[in-house]
């Protein structure tokens, strides 16, 4: 398994990243990670190269690079209940600065980079993210319908801006999606309303409360972690990829 750092192109500078890949030479399907709000750090990294070792050529940036390099703020190695106050202190800031506006301008940047990466095969990409990374990557599927196959997003907030914005967002979606909810996010009724949309828009979709979960579950550096709810990511997550970008 390799594992690249680099630097991406965007309209507002150069946003560092990293990627993780098979060591074999070969070109393999691409797929695109965003990290939820604590960023890249070394669980984010672990998720990456695992879903590497299924063969996609995974990138994840940094997605608060304005604010300078990963990691852009101080975190505990362990990110237990005492410590999330600071925290979220420091982050929200980012979060708040991280408009629509440079979701989608850095989107374009991401997929440009990643399709034209020399290990990365011909054809179209996915796109996987957690917590705000799972928003960021239904915008993402939804501005580039021609290029993104499937989408993923896990304990992610793809509702929060209402049901408009939601109604918007999922019209221009072409990519099959999956969505994980923590139990703690959303009500029966709430993912009812959410799945009549999806099948409104006519996305096809399976999206599902993972039982016993609370929001941010799949990452193990934090109370949160759920081991069943992060295994039942992946048995989600990878025959999604197999169905639509093959991999292995």
């Amino acid at each position: 398994m390799l594992t690249d750092p680099l630097h991406i192109p965007t309209a507002d500078g150069r946003a560092d990243a990293f990627a993780a890949f098979p060591d074999d030479g070969e070109r393999h399907p691409g797929v695109l990670m965003y990290a939820d709000g604590f960023g890249i750090r070394p669980v984010v990294r672990e998720l990456a190269r695992e879903l590497a070792g299924h063969g996609y050529y995974v990138l994840v940036p940094n997605l608060f690079y304005r604010h300078g390099p990963a990691p852009v703020i101080e975190l505990p190695e362990y990110i237990g209940e005492d410590a999330r106050p600071g925290v979220f202190a420091r982050l929200m800031p980012l979060i708040e600065a991280h408009t629509t506006e440079r979701v989608l301008s850095d989107a374009a940047a991401y997929i440009e980079f990643l399709t034209t990466r020399p290990e990365v095969g011909t054809g179209p990409v996915a796109v996987t993210g957690y917590c705000i990374g799972g928003l960021l990557a239904m915008r993402t599927a939804a501005a580039h319908p021609g290029r993104v196959a499937a989408v993923a997003g896990f304990h992610g907030p793809v509702g929060a801006d209402g049901p408009d914005a939601l109604r918007g967002l999922l019209s221009t979606v072409t990519a099959q999606v999956h969505l994980g909810h923590a139990e703690t996010d959303m009500t029966p009724q709430a993912l009812r309303e959410l799945n009549q949309a999806l099948d409104a828009a006519g996305v096809d979709h399976t999206s599902e409360i993972y039982p016993g979960t609370v929001h941010g579950f799949t990452m193990s550096d934090t109370d949160a972690f759920d081991p069943g709810g992060l295994r039942r990511h992946w048995d989600r997550l990878l025959p999604l990829l197999g169905r639509t970008l093959g991999g292995r």
